[in-house]
């Protein structure tokens, strides 16, 4: 007998919160750094912004140098919209083209800003088929149990390839931040955290020194700092292959890991990117949290916060119960 699996709809508010992390992290630097610091010359590589190849086409390199602060303040109110959540598929291509004006243009981006655009783009392609006024609501469609169109169907399929596209990414972001330590000496004996703590650019906070001090001077302690992020990281380049209940406990530990890297050595933006990046790695596809969905008269769970059906245990349209969405096949 012929039988055919259900998608789950990719538009529930966790994407939505991914895309309000990214737009805050772009949106603060932008506000909170000058003009001047912005764009500068870069030592053998020019001024910035450089305007070459693709990066021509950044929002920076179509106005003369003596706008840069009104295309910096238009940008922050863009990202601004973005952020509150206000009809996505209106803002998904913004939000996806000021983030590559950002990452291409500004002289002292980092890989908070690349990972950024990467992702940005990617749930440009999720909200593209997002019709909703805001990201927070939970789909009229997938909550009634309505027919969906072709259409639908077809933008449904295009958005949860994007969020998957999305999680092997950041499978293999973490994958390469592990493995690419453990050549290097000071992170194979322990030691490395001692020099970053201490680094003049990136170390760690005065205020906070009573406190960290202690850890970093202390064999055990800097140890610990130094091989427990590389543990992390690569249980979360395997989270994929671990059941969903598992990927709920490596969420929470995400979070504080790069909480700590943005309190210790001040990487906001790096920070909120992660943050976003790890909420489409752990969370189900198309994953509703109720408390933030501004729906407060729905109780019950929707088919968009479902995970996809295990491989054991295919759906037929007969068997499917009348609230799942039909499947997304012509």
């Amino acid at each position: 007998m012929l039988t055919t699996r259900t998608a789950p709809l990719p538009w529930g508010n966790t994407y939505g919160l991914a895309r309000t992390l990214l737009a805050l992290g772009t949106a603060g630097t932008l506000a909170f750094s000058s003009t001047a610091t912005l764009f500068r010359p870069v030592v053998t590589v020019g001024e910035y912004p450089l305007c070459q190849d693709m990066a021509a086409g950044g929002a920076f390199c179509l106005v003369p140098r003596g706008q840069f602060d009104l295309v910096r303040w238009l940008c922050v109110a863009v990202l601004l919209v973005v952020a509150s959540g206000w009809r996505p598929r209106l803002t998904a291509l913004p939000h996806a083209y000021i983030s590559f004006s950002v990452f291409s243009g500004i002289a002292i981006g980092d890989g908070g800003d690349q990972i950024t655009w990467i992702l940005s783009l990617l749930l440009a392609l999720v909200a593209l088929g997002d019709g909703r006024s805001w990201h927070w609501q939970t789909p009229e469609g997938a909550t009634a149990g309505e027919p969906t169109t072709r259409a639908t169907r077809g933008w449904a399929l295009l958005g949860t390839s994007a969020w998957t596209v999305a999680r092997l990414q950041m499978a293999f972001l973490y994958f390469q931040a592990s493995v690419a330590k453990l050549p290097h000496a000071e992170w194979a004996d322990g030691s490395a955290m001692y020099y970053w703590a201490n680094n003049s650019s990136f170390g760690f906070p005065e205020w906070l020194r009573p406190l960290t001090d202690p850890v970093v001077h202390s064999p055990v302690g800097v140890a610990a700092l130094t091989w427990l992020p590389i543990a992390l990281e690569l249980a979360l380049a395997a989270a994929l292959l671990m059941p969903q209940r598992k990927r709920w406990v490596l969420l929470p530990l995400g979070i504080a890991f790069h909480l700590g890297i943005a309190v210790l050595m001040g990487l906001w933006s790096f920070a909120l990117a992660m943050w976003a990046g790890l909420f489409l790695l752990l969370t189900p596809i198309g994953h509703d949290f109720p408390f933030l969905s501004s729906d407060r008269s729905r109780k019950t769970a929707t088919p968009c916060a479902s995970a996809p059906p295990s491989d054991s245990s295919p759906v037929s349209p007969e068997s499917a119960s009348p609230a799942l969405p039909r499947p997304l096949v012509p």
